[in-house]
């Protein structure tokens, strides 16, 4: 081979291991997301960029207060990001306009407004979670039935950063 071979067969192999790479981390690593509604207003809003993490929830489950994004129960193409509010075990209750998690008020100042609902106290089932939006007069959450409690393998990922827009960079905790 010539020199001139020999470098784009350097240039293909280098394209070929950069997009094996970019893919890999794509599908195993993290994701872009795109919010699409005002149901975590004023956590996020509509259209704002986010970088979710796939891979922490395989080595511990979610916990209460992270953000999540996870394929919609009654139709898996869509998907949703909602907070956590309650984990397997936990007995969850919405009376008014207080959420209570293992009988004590749940303090939310990130909430847009109140919860104006009761849901009546249920124990949380194992490999679930229950879900809430932070805009409570806005968000399909689980409160209702074709929601309901989340299962652990409908979870995409973990909500991290906001990236867009730029002046609204931000952590997610």
């Amino acid at each position: 081979m010539n020199s001139w071979q020999e470098e784009v067969k350097d240039w293909l192999v280098s394209i070929v291991m950069a997009v094996a790479l970019a893919l890999f981390v794509r599908y195993f690593i993290v994701e872009l997301y795109i919010v699409d509604g005002p149901s975590m207003r004023p956590t996020l809003e509509s259209e704002e960029r986010l970088v979710v993490n796939k891979f922490i929830y395989r080595f511990r489950p979610p916990e209460r207060g992270e953000i999540l994004i996870f394929r919609y129960p009654r139709d898996p193409s869509r998907d949703f990001i909602k907070r956590v509010i309650a984990i397997p075990g936990d007995t969850i209750e919405i009376q008014g306009s207080r959420v209570l998690v293992n009988g004590q008020i749940l303090n939310e100042p990130y909430i847009l407004n109140k919860t104006r609902n009761i849901y009546p106290k249920a124990t949380v089932p194992e490999g679930t979670m229950f879900v809430l939006g932070d805009n409570r007069g806005n968000s399909e959450d689980s409160r209702y039935p074709d929601v309901g409690f989340v299962p652990y393998d409908h979870i995409r990922g973990k909500a991290l950063l906001v990236f867009w827009p730029l002046s609204e960079m931000r952590w997610l905790y």
